[in-house]
């Protein structure tokens, strides 16, 4: 319920401010395990990429703001799980394989932070994918959150990486993530969803 409600007021807040359109949503399994892997421009960006699906979606956020009174109990209820400043520890990515497994939608941002300064690494992405099962939907944020600017969310058809399965080491984890990165950087250039 609080997740509806905050998710709800977002969306009414990101149109009416920065004009959000998404193009793509038809790209998003109705069910089962989901990895939406997405540019990341702002600290806006999370809900950005949510809050216009029908599914909820979760994201990773840094410990230091579960502990701030209000905002802590509100990113709580809506789906959000800490992560430490400095890397990703071995229960985030239990929670994060978890959240897949299950059937959920979970949100990264694959290059790390906007400031690449931590995250969960570029072959994360790959790896919770491969590791997972789940859909990988390669997701573009477009434009720069001028009020009154007009903003694009853009998801892509899913990745397949079923050629990098057999074999998940170093390498392939490194080709997997240049496949879900071009298509990223594909929707960036273009506007419109990948295929």
């Amino acid at each position: 319920m609080i997740y509806t409600f905050c998710s709800t007021l977002l969306r009414i807040i990101y149109t009416i401010l920065f004009r959000l359109e998404a193009v793509g949503r038809e790209n998003i399994p109705k069910e089962g395990g989901v990895l939406l892997c997405s540019n990341h421009i702002s600290n806006f960006d999370p809900p950005t990429v949510g809050i216009k699906l029908r599914r909820q979606v979760r994201f990773m956020a840094k410990s230091e703001l579960f502990e701030i009174p209000v905002l802590g109990r509100i990113i709580k209820a809506v789906g959000a799980f800490p992560v430490k400043r400095g890397g990703v520890s071995k229960e985030s990515i239990k929670t994060s394989l978890n959240i897949l497994r299950d059937g959920q939608v979970l949100g990264i941002f694959p290059s790390g932070s906007r400031h690449n300064d931590g995250g969960i690494g570029k072959k994360g992405a790959a790896s919770f994918a491969l590791r997972s099962g789940a859909t990988v939907i390669p997701t573009a944020i477009i434009g720069n959150y001028k009020v009154f600017r007009k903003m694009k969310v853009v998801y892509g058809a899913p990745v397949s990486l079923d050629e990098f399965k057999e074999d998940p080491s170093g390498e392939a984890l490194e080709k997997a993530t240049e496949k879900i990165m071009s298509k990223i950087n594909e929707m960036v250039q273009t506007g419109v969803p990948s295929k």
